[in-house]
């Protein structure tokens, strides 16, 4: 079980499955909010209201959840493994309005060629740590206009992972917890 550190739904607990995922941990998701709504306030832009998030590689749902918890209007799932779809699911229910969210059961670089109702001022995309080209859903993401000129990208990665980042887009911060990189691209 883990929690949400922030918003209304603070301290709620969600289930994690027990295999195929590494959920960002509560310190994670703390400094990642934090810097989102710095972002936010330095910027004079609007990140929560009338937004979304696209979490990639969702697993147990945590980023995504905890957005809800803090305002955002919905929350973009994308996940291709069945049985953590599954406590995806039962997570969003506990935590979600139906109109709040929406699971999309589909390897990452499929689940990006779709439009998305609600521009998204967030995206989080976490892979498996070196198992996924992140250049390539990266790519995705601009070729098919999905981010808007004030969406924050942000990377959840191994520290020693490099990511190669298009040129289209600017590196704001980085991060690094332990073994983890956090990279947040504009």
């Amino acid at each position: 079980m883990s929690n949400i550190t922030g918003g209304k739904y603070k301290r709620t607990k969600l289930a994690i499955p027990n295999n195929f995922v590494r959920p960002t941990s509560a310190i994670k998701r703390e400094a990642i909010f934090s810097i989102v709504e710095s972002y936010a306030i330095k910027n004079s832009i609007e990140i929560y209201n009338n937004k979304s998030i696209i979490d990639i590689f969702a697993g147990s749902g945590l980023v995504g959840l905890e957005a809800i918890s803090r305002g955002i209007k919905k929350s973009y799932f994308i996940e291709n493994n069945s049985s953590v779809v599954r406590i995806l699911e039962n997570n969003c229910k506990k935590i979600c309005k139906d109109n709040e969210y929406e699971i999309i059961f589909e390897k990452a670089i499929i689940g990006l060629d779709r439009t998305f109702e609600i521009k998204p001022s967030i995206i989080f995309i976490d892979p498996p740590y070196k198992k996924e080209n992140i250049s390539l859903i990266l790519i995705k993401i601009l070729e098919n206009k999905i981010k808007s000129k004030n969406t924050l990208i942000i990377i959840e990665t191994s520290k020693n992972e490099k990511v190669l980042i298009p040129k289209e887009l600017n590196f704001y911060k980085e991060k690094i917890y332990g073994k983890t990189k956090i990279l947040f691209l504009n």
